[in-house]
């Protein structure tokens, strides 16, 4: 009996595997270029800043991350504890708190990004960039596509 031919969900499958395992090693390999004692969601949290804009609660970083507000409270204190961020009373309500990254917060950012750009070069030797690059359109689609599903209608 002949094999079937793929679906479209078996793409998607075997797609979201691909990511997935890459997430994993691209997650240990930058954790080993952070200081002792940073992870990657807090990295995550100092790009975020940076990249989306700082001024956002606790809660609104926890739905962007798609994690518990728990879980957010805890990388927020550490990186506060660093003093890499600070909490300022949101002037929106004075009740909660809004996130502002520093410029120590800034400057670990940047290193932690040197720290991986040999990683990075090293691969660019064994696989084209120009090959990710051509994918970049295909997945900035997608995720902006998976954000929209996330997001609750009203």
């Amino acid at each position: 009996m002949p094999d079937r031919l793929p679906t479209p969900e078996d793409t998607f499958y075997a797609f979201f595997l691909e990511v997935g395992i890459l997430a994993q090693l691209s997650r240990a390999l930058f954790e080993t270029r952070l200081p002792p004692g940073f992870t990657l969601p807090q990295f995550s949290v100092l790009n975020h800043l940076v990249r989306v804009k700082d001024g956002r609660t606790p809660l609104e970083l926890a739905r962007a991350f798609q994690v518990p507000k728990t879980s957010m409270t805890h990388s927020l204190a550490v990186l506060e504890r660093h003093s890499l961020i600070e909490m300022r009373p949101n002037p929106r309500d004075g009740r909660s708190k809004c996130v502002f990254i520093t410029d120590a917060g800034r400057a670990f950012r940047q290193q932690a990004l040197a720290a991986v750009t040999p990683d990075m070069a090293t691969l660019a030797t064994r696989f084209p960039a120009d090959r990710l690059a051509e994918a970049l359109p295909a997945l900035t689609g997608l995720r902006q596509i998976m954000d929209a599903m996330r997001d609750p209608v009203e």
